[in-house]
């Protein structure tokens, strides 16, 4: 048995899921003609209360579009130090819209709005880029799953309106947060302009992103997709399993939470393990100490056949899953407990 806690988008597609996709209706979604598609679509935005959405095989892709949409080559892109948007997508911003990142220095990847305050004051000078966007990441990917207080969310967004910026929410992992904190989706479309999310993580998906946004963001959306490569043919199938992830697998996400604060509680307990990051929802984040090394840990863990993920000095990360099973919970806190 190989228990497999690198990223919670090792899940293979459940036998509904399966089954969801084989009687899938499709189409070609290039020309708009695939009704399980358009019909994910209007489901997910209706879902948020926002005016339309467009699919994406990836949400690096979806997050690059919305870049794009939003600013233009020599413009300003406000984010915190361990956005995803900045460290984990190949430097599209650069690449793709010709931006430049302004990094917040927050607590966990997320920054709050006095800060963002302080970066964005001032009128703008001819050598500097002009300010046009605010990126958020919910949950944290490298903060270890944090969520954002949304009363904060609140202040950023008020700022972004007074400085006229633009506000992006990276929610690959927003039905994590959404779950924990008992939020939902309304609240966050009555807050950005453009949203993307995954199914392809907590929910399970094999593959699928979205972006949502109004009908005129998605219209430049469908043409900045189609030149990243994005067009997709007879997509319906994947469209399927996102539909099915939504209506089987939000609610569960609470068990994989579940199970990583108790993760965390063992690693506590773990004498070379030197601190365990607050856990809020799927994501365990730890270190080890310099006589162990995260390398050694991570080998000894993989011998027996546990896989975990090095994010360097020390540092070691477990994302708990749909596939994460019970039986797979009871193995891995016990070698945690005869570490």
């Amino acid at each position: 048995m190989i228990i497999d806690l690198i990223s919670d988008t090792v899940t293979k597609p459940t036998p509904g899921m399966l089954q969801a996709m084989m009687h899938a209706q499709v189409g070609d979604d290039v020309f708009r003609m695939d009704p399980t598609v358009n019909a994910l679509q209007e489901k997910v935005a209706a879902l948020f209360g926002m005016e339309d959405a467009l699919f994406f095989p990836s949400g690096t892709m979806a997050n690059q579009a919305a870049i794009k949409i939003h600013t233009q080559p020599g413009d300003l892109l406000f984010c915190d130090k361990y956005a995803h948007v900045y460290n984990y997508e190949s430097g599209g911003a650069a690449f793709h819209s010709g931006v430049t990142c302004k990094l917040i220095d927050g607590s966990r990847g997320m920054f709050t709005a006095a800060q963002l305050a302080e970066v964005t004051s001032g009128n703008p000078e001819i050598y500097l880029p002009f300010a046009k966007l605010v990126c958020i990441e919910n949950t944290t990917n490298k903060g270890g799953g944090a969520c954002w207080d949304f009363r904060e969310l609140e202040k950023i967004q008020q700022i972004t309106k007074d400085r006229n910026l633009s506000f992006h929410l990276d929610g690959a992992r927003l039905f994590n947060a959404l779950v924990a904190k008992n939020e939902t989706p309304q609240q966050y479309g009555q807050l950005f302009d453009t949203i993307s999310i995954c199914f392809s993580k907590g929910l399970g998906a094999p593959i699928g992103s979205m972006l949502l946004g109004s009908k005129e963001h998605i219209h430049k959306a469908l043409r900045i997709r189609k030149l990243y490569g994005g067009g997709m043919r007879q997509v319906g199938f994947l469209a399927a399993a996102c539909d099915y992830a939504l209506d089987h697998h939000v609610e569960r996400l609470a068990a994989d939470h579940q199970k990583a604060k108790e993760i965390g509680a063992v690693l506590e307990t773990v004498s070379c393990v030197t601190k365990v990051e607050p856990i809020e929802t799927n994501i365990v984040i730890f270190y080890v100490d310099k006589s162990m090394g995260d390398a050694n840990f991570i080998q000894q863990m993989k011998d027996q056949n546990i896989l975990l993920t090095p994010m360097g000095d020390g540092k070691i990360r477990i994302v708990t899953h749909l596939d994460y099973t019970d039986e797979m919970h009871a193995v891995l806190l016990n070698a945690l407990q005869k570490f």
